[in-house]
């Protein structure tokens, strides 16, 4: 199959557990939860989005006919030598896209592959870290992986509505926008409160960095 691809790029993991590891992020177009278009917000199934995934015009961006290409161009974004190479398969949804195949051809270049989805796909095997971000009002499919990554405060989707999915580690990230400074102030409170929780920043926007 061909991939269509928004970009890609050499930056520093900015979110979760992996924050401040050098990676290759590969955003793939497309979301099952929203079309990436602002006239379609407001009816979206996941309206907070902050990201663009629309086309395939971003740097490194392009259609790639085949799994062994996307895997060559990932590579050709990293930095340089074999060692601790990792990419980031984001979106949009990269589990739209993401297969078998591509996790191999990534692999055979000698690159441990992270995922972060929505969790209502199914993920193909040997994902080598798998990160969850539910959004409200969905079917969670994939119910546990490495890391639960929770975007706070959601209407109808508590933090204690996932405790007890088998993640290795459960984050709570404030919600971005216009309330950030409020979002951020429970998202704390919350995580002093229940200390199974870990509050996870948005580090890349605090160092301008993509």
């Amino acid at each position: 199959m061909a991939y269509s691809v928004k970009e890609i790029f050499y930056t520093l993991q900015g979110e979760g557990v992996q924050s401040g590891r050098p990676a290759v992020f590969l955003r793939f177009t497309g979301c099952n939860l929203w079309s990436g278009r602002e006239s379609d917000r407001a009816t979206a199934i996941c309206q907070f989005c902050d990201t663009d995934f629309v086309g395939t015009d971003g740097q490194g961006g392009g259609v790639f006919e085949t799994a062994e290409d996307l895997a060559n161009a990932v590579k050709k974004h990293w930095w340089s030598g074999k060692d601790g190479r990792f990419v980031v398969c984001t979106g949009g949804e990269p589990l739209l896209q993401l297969d078998a195949p591509a996790i191999e051809a990534l692999h055979d270049a000698g690159f441990e592959i992270a995922v972060e989805t929505n969790g209502t796909i199914e993920a193909p095997g040997d994902i080598d870290w798998l990160c969850v971000s539910p959004k409200a009002d969905t079917e969670l499919l994939i119910t546990a992986g490495d890391e639960l990554k929770l975007v706070y405060p959601q209407d109808e989707n508590e933090p204690s509505d996932f405790e007890d999915l088998d993640f290795t580690h459960f984050i709570l990230q404030p919600m971005d926008g216009p309330e950030l400074q409020e979002a951020t102030d429970m998202t704390v409170r919350f995580c002093l409160d229940n200390p199974k929780w870990r509050l996870g920043l948005q580090t890349h926007k605090v160092l301008g960095i993509p």
